[in-house]
């Protein structure tokens, strides 16, 4: 999976969460991801927050990017305020520290898109809903990966079928009598 910039394009109307992609991926395509309201909420906050800092600035406008780098920490650096974060940073800096503080083991970042898609199944989701939030390019592939933590789905079936005793329609025991 390529890394995406996260852009402030919040739909209203959809909740859905716009990612460009960093790099070049298999699709090309813009990333559109659903986002809870408790979320959606807090990003709107950030953006409020974000264009409050910025105006006290003097500047009319905040960048396009969510997550942003804190700008020059050192006389050296010649990155500029407001420029996308640097992954590798966050990850080394922030996201294993936080692992860490939670009392949880190493992981990778992308294991996080795979818990995202764990959790959605696991709490009855449709695989095709997962495969549209995963941006995959078939639902084969959402199978292939995530099929079998689709909770009870073999017996769930079997179940759904009508008993032969409930039911008027004709049974194997008709036909072969």
């Amino acid at each position: 999976m390529g890394r995406h910039r996260l852009q402030w394009k919040v739909s209203r109307r959809s909740s859905q969460l716009h990612a460009r992609p960093h790099e070049k991926t298999k699709t090309d395509q813009i990333r559109r991801v659903d986002l809870s309201d408790a979320l959606l909420h807090e990003l709107k906050e950030l953006k409020k927050k974000r264009q409050a800092e910025y105006l006290a600035k003097g500047k009319n406008e905040i960048p396009e990017w969510v997550f942003l780098s804190r700008g020059r920490l050192l006389k050296d650096e010649k990155r500029d305020e407001g420029c996308q974060l640097d992954m590798h940073n966050v990850k080394t800096r922030h996201f294993h520290k936080c692992l860490e503080k939670a009392g949880l083991r190493r992981i990778r970042f992308n294991d996080l898109r795979h818990t995202f898609a764990s959790l959605l199944i696991q709490n009855g989701e449709s695989l095709a809903y997962v495969k549209d939030q995963l941006a995959h390019s078939s639902i084969k592939m959402t199978v292939d990966v995530y099929g079998h933590l689709v909770p009870g789905a073999n017996r769930a079936a079997v179940n759904r079928l009508p008993s032969h005793a409930n039911s008027s329609q004709p049974t194997f025991a008709c036909i072969t009598n």
